[in-house]
């Protein structure tokens, strides 16, 4: 079976056409034959959208193609509340859910993933309430409501993951997982002393989940949040994909290529699930 993955496709940033954009993502995934399509968060600033956005696409492929998706911190910003984000709310999302995958040995397991501050470790003096103070003023997840700390959070997240992993290899599945956030510290970027971005890191996610997934030899990770464009590395037994596609505005280009599409086509990843 053949599983593409993408991630912060950001179709409202972006300015896309959505109508004409799923028609031709469609028609491209059915050319290239892919049988499970994984979307890794972070398609639009309201979750109503991005949840109307997988729909159509889903419509728009029939049944040649099942359509995945989990929500990045964009997605939650609007339309949805944290309640409806830990339900099975459509047969479409995916977080804290499973794919077996037909004819094949695989699970696919999806979680949203979240934050706990440890990847800004270079910032010893800062204290957990400065991390917050900081998000509410300045990171766009400031406005997503939640009944506990970031770091409960993060522990529920490891809660659930734990449980599904613990299924999976009772069950004797290879696993492939997908997520939002960061789950490795060799992916985040640290500036000189001073940089705001330092502030940032810790709303990437956190390193005990990337110790989590190895500790259960999982075999493949998707993630995305950052807009980087790594190669697939391996660590322990575990392959990592960031598949993100990023922003191309009047003020920030992170595309190799001038238009979506191109750059949408060139970061997808394609695992052959046997």
């Amino acid at each position: 079976m053949k599983v593409a993955v993408t991630s912060d496709n950001h179709f409202d940033v972006n300015r896309l056409d959505v109508g004409e954009t799923i028609k031709y993502q469609a028609a491209y995934l059915a050319q290239q034959h892919v049988d499970i399509y994984l979307i890794a968060g972070d398609l639009f600033n309201d979750f109503q959208k991005s949840l109307d956005y997988v729909r159509h696409l889903q419509q728009e492929l029939g049944n040649q193609t099942i359509v995945k998706f989990i929500a990045g911190n964009h997605d939650m910003v609007h339309g949805v509340s944290f309640e409806e984000l830990e339900a099975p709310l459509d047969k479409t999302y995916m977080h804290n859910q499973y794919l077996d995958v037909p004819q094949t040995n695989w699970r696919i397991i999806g979680n949203n993933g979240w934050y706990d501050y440890q990847f800004a470790d270079n910032l010893p003096e800062k204290t957990e309430a400065n991390f917050l103070t900081w998000k509410h003023a300045y990171w766009i997840d400031g406005s997503i409501k939640q009944p506990m700390p970031d770091s409960k959070r993060m522990d529920l997240v490891l809660n659930e993951t734990t449980q599904q992993l613990k299924s999976a290899q009772k069950a004797h599945k290879h696993v492939l997982y997908y997520t939002h956030f960061v789950p490795r510290k060799n992916y985040i970027r640290y500036a000189p002393a001073g940089n705001l971005w330092n502030m940032a890191n810790a709303y990437m996610g956190s390193p005990r989940l990337g110790k989590l997934l190895e500790d259960f030899s999982t075999d493949a990770v998707v993630f995305g949040h950052m807009h980087i464009h790594p190669r697939p590395q391996q660590f322990q037994k575990t392959t990592y994909y960031n598949q993100a596609v990023g922003y191309h505005t009047h003020r920030i280009n992170e595309w190799q290529y001038q238009d979506f599409l191109s750059e949408w086509q060139s970061r997808l990843a394609y695992l052959q699930l046997s």
